[in-house]
């Protein structure tokens, strides 16, 4: 078989993730230089970082929309544009309102076309090997937190923390060029199929769908799965983007006295457990009840933190590391999934991305409010152990959608 085509797009997809995940993780590094050169409040410092997140979230709906109607190639150059502006920006901050501004606002904004992208990739170019190829992109979350998280520390050391953002902005502004010159929007721009579609056809593998192949929003809100996959993913966000990826840094290096060092290379290894977590996620949705899946790694980040509470020495937080980081992304997969079988295939994104929203809700809420539990309790406990019970009732929550949920036409249509 020839070489598809789509392996290229799905390669830039991922340094696309991996860039943008490798920005957002610098928040948690910059909240102790931060304090130390401005005298801000832990909640101070997090704010900016919490509008990120919200930012990140409240963007993914119209990136959907964009990247439906305008395509991924387009919409990413753009959003690279727009985070590179917000990193120069931050670089270069002397009050707290440019913190928001740069930080908060364009950098927020400018990411938030990322997580549409693999809902769109995947669906459009592949009906085999759909659900690895979600678990590939998605891990580019990890992938970039893995990498950027002890590259951006060292940095950081040597430059100081403006010299980490000049130098993330240098890879954002390179990376569009490739953009530019290689991603493609449509397996049919390049005189393809999308991969697996005429086996799959041959063997009676793709599900018939109706004529009109993608739900609008308006209808999707009619729907008990939109709800409940979005609810499941408030919580998703509140205990990984905003709890975890916030603040984990800050306790161990503030409230354990671990160095920093040790501190990102415990992220790192969350990081390659949940590449291999994700993948294996991807793969067992391919084959197995993508509810089971999604539950399972809601199920297991409770379970995860609940033990992070109780331990205060690097072997201690290898072993959660070890375990939070098995499902640190993989509910990214089966919820796609499940999204894409129920709304259609061309409404992946633009649902996926009001679904996205939920998350990105439930990161703000846990980014400043993990803040606030810790000046008021001088420790992040507390925090843990709510997001902990959160996760379980998650994972019973998302076992609520119908196995059979049918694909869903627009009301007009099927009127």
């Amino acid at each position: 078989m020839p070489f598809f085509y789509g392996w290229v797009v799905v390669a830039l997809t991922f340094c696309v993730n991996v860039t943008a995940a490798g920005t957002r993780s610098a928040a948690t590094l910059l909240i102790s230089p931060l304090q130390a050169e401005f005298g801000w409040s832990r909640a101070a410092v997090s704010g900016p970082g919490g509008l990120n997140l919200l930012l990140f979230g409240m963007g993914a709906p119209a990136a959907g929309w964009l990247v439906d109607r305008y395509g991924v190639r387009r919409v990413v150059m753009v959003a690279l544009a727009v985070v590179t502006a917000g990193l120069v920006g931050t670089a270069v901050i002397r009050q707290w309102w440019q913190l928001l501004l740069f930080w908060g606002l364009l950098v927020g904004f400018g990411t938030s076309a990322t997580p549409v992208l693999a809902a769109a990739v995947a669906n459009r170019w592949f009906v085999k090997h759909r659900g690895v190829t979600l678990g590939l992109l998605t891990n580019g979350n990890a992938a970039g937190q893995m990498i950027f998280l002890p590259l951006l520390t060292s940095v950081i050391v040597v430059t100081g923390w403006r010299g980490s953002m000049f130098f993330m902005a240098a890879v954002a502004f390179g990376l569009m060029t490739l953009v530019s010159l290689w991603m493609r929007d449509e397996p049919a721009h390049v005189g393809l199929e999308p991969y697996g579609r005429e086996e799959s056809a041959a063997s009676g593998a793709v599900r018939s769908e109706p004529a009109v192949s993608a739900t609008p929003i308006r209808d999707a809100f009619h729907s008990p799965t939109f709800w409940l996959l979005s609810s499941g993913f408030f919580v998703c966000g509140l205990t990984a983007n905003g709890l975890i990826g916030l603040h984990l840094i800050p306790h161990v290096v503030e409230d354990l006295g671990i160095g920093m060092v040790v501190a990102s290379l415990i992220v790192g290894v969350m990081g390659g457990i949940s590449f291999v977590g994700t993948l294996g996620a991807g793969w067992l949705v391919d084959r197995i009840d993508p509810r089971k899946v999604l539950a399972l790694a809601y199920f297991l980040r409770g379970c995860s933190l609940f033990l992070l509470p109780f331990v205060d020495t690097v072997p201690g937080l290898v072993l959660f590391a070890t375990v939070y980081g098995i499902d640190w992304y993989a509910t990214g997969p089966s919820t796609v999934a499940i999204a894409a079988d129920t709304f259609g295939r061309r409404a992946a994104a633009s649902i996926f991305g009001w679904i996205f929203l939920a998350h990105q809700l439930g990161a703000t809420l846990a980014g400043y409010g993990a803040g606030v539990v810790y000046d008021v309790f001088g420790e992040y406990q507390y925090a843990f152990l709510a997001g902990a019970t959160m996760a379980i009732l998650a994972a019973a929550l998302v076992m609520q959608i119908s196995p059979r949920a049918p694909r869903l036409a627009p009301v007009s249509s099927a009127a």
